[in-house]
């Protein structure tokens, strides 16, 4: 049983050390408590349960405390997949709701299983999902002032392998703020967000890159076709530093092999295996 979780990159980190120590806290808090859970629960189970876990702190960039974009509103969006069945699910830009993660696992079992916008929150109230208003004081300060806000490229993601060998992944964003109102991330795209039997891939950084990167969906295809974790990461980040694509992954394969790789320092991220690792 193995997970991996990130946290996003923070400008922060470089020049706070409060708020790095922070995060590597809490980090290091939600992996635990993730991998506890992964001994009883599916891998499936476990990524959205953790990756709520990191949108219920306000600390990351997704759920409470996520970015507000240039006209005041929080939109978040989150994905699922499901290595074992490759079912994919996904909310974009849904307002006013706490948990989107859990929002993207209801939809596991519909035949629609990307809903956006308005559709999105009809669907989240109708499945019992109460309006809940996700800025925090300090979100609303930074917009007010305008400061910080586009230099924050905070995602959350988890990917799990559990004791059956079944593989899952799944991110959650608050976008990166100021940005055209309904503008889509990678993060509820295969870009940003992927699993197969053979491996599970969990992006953060800036969205357009890894979409056109194709990041997630090309990292899993290549350790499909026979690449290790490291080499699919490698070749693709190599790929990606042709457009001075700004990302970084955490994945697991199902041969074991637990991975982290980015094109920029400051991604914070954690793992438990055997043992607690936490870095940034």
């Amino acid at each position: 049983m193995k997970l991996i979780i990130h946290g996003g990159f923070f400008s922060e980190s470089s020049t706070n050390q409060e708020t790095k120590k922070a995060k590597q806290d809490a980090l290091a808090s939600i992996v635990t408590l993730g991998h506890e859970y992964l001994k009883t629960h599916t891998a499936l189970e476990t990524v959205v349960y953790t990756v709520a876990l990191l949108e219920d702190n306000e600390l990351f960039n997704a759920g409470i405390g996520s970015q507000i974009q240039s006209d005041g509103k929080v939109r978040l969006s989150a994905a699922l997949m499901d290595g074992k069945t490759e079912k994919f699910s996904g909310v974009i830009n849904v307002e006013d709701v706490k948990n989107p993660i859990q929002i993207a696992e209801n939809l596991l079992t519909y035949d629609d299983r990307v809903l956006s916008g308005d559709g999105a929150q009809r669907f989240a109230r109708t499945n019992g999902f109460e309006y809940f208003n996700p800025i925090t004081p300090q979100r609303q300060s930074e917009y007010e002032a305008k400061l910080n806000q586009k230099n924050n490229k905070g995602t959350v993601g988890c990917v799990a392998l559990d004791a059956d060998g079944n593989l899952a992944a799944a991110t959650s964003t608050g976008g990166k703020g100021f940005e055209i109102p309904c503008r889509v991330s990678d993060s509820a795209t295969v870009a940003g967000n992927y699993a197969n039997q053979y491996a599970g891939i969990s992006c953060t950084g800036v969205g357009e890159d890894i979409v056109s990167g194709a990041l997630a969906a090309k990292i899993v295809t290549r350790v499909t076709d026979g690449f290790s974790l490291k080499e699919a990461s490698d070749k693709s980040f190599a790929e990606l530093k042709a457009i001075d694509g700004f990302a970084g992954v955490v994945g697991i394969s199902t041969a074991g092999e637990v991975y982290h790789c980015d094109s920029h320092p400051y991604m914070v991220w954690a793992s438990f295996d055997v043992n607690l690792q936490v870095f940034s």
